[in-house]
């Protein structure tokens, strides 16, 4: 099985306590019917710097990348599958697919 990285980026914010539980819910539900195929089921990112050879500046694009989670699977197709279920599409974001390679 190979693994790859779900990465998240932008979307929007629930705009109430009980949106934010309902998205959750659906979230944990996701995250469940993924079994063994999970390896991390989500790590949300806070605050990014962006480093150059010159420079470290904050990150405040909205729509740069806020979390992750990591996935074990036959290959890429079967991650996309996985990726076009997750909840965080419904709340217009974007998902980004990548194989991991093992080093």
């Amino acid at each position: 099985m190979a693994k790859f990285m779900i990465a998240y980026y932008g979307g929007e914010r629930p705009s109430s306590k009980e949106e934010g539980m309902a998205h959750m819910a659906k979230w944990k539900e996701w995250v469940a019917s993924l079994g063994d195929k999970i390896v991390n089921p989500g790590t949300p990112l806070m605050s990014s710097k962006i480093v150059s050879v010159d420079n470290v500046i904050d990150d405040h694009n909205p729509n740069a990348m806020n979390g992750f989670a990591v996935i074990s699977v036959a290959d890429m197709d079967a991650a996309l599958a996985i990726a076009k279920e997750d909840p965080f599409l419904k709340m217009k974001g974007t998902i980004r697919v990548s194989q991991m390679m093992e080093m």
